[in-house]
């Protein structure tokens, strides 16, 4: 999922010395890219908090060979 920000507004000076409000030139639009991973049917985005015991399930899980941010995902059910 990629969520879009962009917007805004600048002041500009008059000839009297004055500061005007004024669109803000188009500027892209800057993407936020949100950390998701779905394993098993489960999604989570973003990190997770994890307890003592799913950190040694996260632990066991990658000695036998599972990616760590996989056994995260399974081990916070």
């Amino acid at each position: 999922m990629t969520k879009l920000i962009a917007a805004g507004v600048a002041g500009v000076a008059t000839a009297f010395g004055a500061v005007a409000a004024a669109p803000a030139q188009a500027a892209p639009p800057q993407r936020v890219t949100v950390d998701c991973r779905t394993y098993s049917g489960v999604e989570v985005c973003g990190g997770l908090t994890l307890d003592a015991k799913q950190k040694q399930c996260v632990r066991q899980a990658v000695d036998q060979g599972m990616s760590e941010r996989r056994a995260e995902v399974e081990c916070s059910r």
